[in-house]
This record gives C-alpha cells, structure tokens and sequence, in this order.
C-alpha cells in the first residue's frame, strides 16, 4: 500500500501523476518532448535509457514499464535484457552503448560522467543534443523512479499490465489520456 491514498485501478506512476495532476502536467510534457519528441535517437533508444536508469536505481515499476515499451519499439525482449545485465555485449550500436554509459553514470551520480565518456560517445557519432538529452533523461528518470519508491506505490497484480501500459505508452505518449483512467477501474 501506498504512503499516500492514491487510487487502487493505478499502480505505479499513473496513481501519483493523477494525484496532484497540477504537478504531473509539467512532469509528463517534459516526458512527452524527451521521449516522443523529435530526435535523432529513436523512441526505442530513448525507452532503453529510461530502463537502464530505472533498472539501476532498482525500481520495479518503471523497469517493467519501460522495458515493456522498449521491447515494443525494437520488435525483440532481448535487446532490454541484455542491456539491463551488460550494456557491451548488447546488441546496439557503438554509439548508443556510449549513451547508456552516461545515463548509467548519471543515474549514479551527475559528477560520475566524465570527460572520456563525453569523448567516447562523441567519436562513436553522438552530437551535443544526443549526450543532453541522456543526461536529461537519466535525470528524469532518477526523479520518477525516486517519486514511485519513495511513495511505496503497488505494483500491479497482474503483470499483463505492464504490456497494455506499454501500448498506451507508443500509442499515446506520456500525456494525461483525455478521458481520465476511470475505464481502468475493475468492474
């Protein structure tokens, strides 16, 4: 049970942002522009740094859920797993390797990241927007694994969630549904 009442149809994440959805509104924008927005890093890639960082800070939640979205994207569930147990032996671009690199460094400790990591994702083909938008995605992400655990919220009962979560997830982005989640409710 979560530290605060949130409701029971919304495990996770959707629980807190539809809690104070005052506070949520920015959060999911900046989300939305980070990981559905134009960029040369694809939605998939830009999911796996989202699971890196949630699998490191070892949240439950948003690892299954961003997982669930990666996998989607890059048509595999092997890419995910590799990438949360050894980022080299993952078969993903040089350049990308370097970028979870980062993410993880940050997901660590913002001062972790390093010169030779900057130098090393550039000459794999980073540009300067790559490596900004993976460290402001290892950072969100720090703050949304940190909100889901620090408020104790549930895991779903059912672990088909996180594959429906996922469909919402390509399908509509991290913005609020115009509907509310009330459909979500069992009946």
């Amino acid at each position: 049970m979560a530290h605060i009442p949130v409701e029971a149809h919304l495990p996770g994440i959707t629980g807190l942002l539809e809690y104070r959805k005052d506070t949520a509104q920015p959060i999911r924008e900046l989300t939305q522009i980070l990981l559905r927005g134009p960029s040369t890093l694809t939605e998939g890639e830009r999911e796996l740094i989202a699971t890196v960082v949630s699998n490191g800070n070892k949240c439950k939640f948003c690892t299954a859920a961003h997982t669930a979205a990666a996998d989607l994207y890059l048509g595999d569930k092997e890419t995910c797993e590799m990438v949360k147990t050894d980022i080299s032996s993952a078969p993903v671009s040089e350049k990308m390797k370097a970028l979870l690199v980062i993410a993880d460094k940050v997901r660590e400790g913002g001062k972790l990241v390093t010169t030779a990591h900057i130098e090393n994702a550039k000459a794999e083909g980073a540009t300067d927007l790559e490596i900004h938008d993976t460290v402001l995605i290892a950072a969100l992400f720090c703050l949304y694994n940190k909100y889901v655990d620090g408020l104790d919220t549930a895991l779903p009962d059912d672990a088909g969630y996180f594959d429906v979560l996922a469909g919402r997830l390509i399908n509509n982005g991290y913005m609020r549904l115009p509907q509310g989640y009330d459909h979500l409710k069992k009946t």
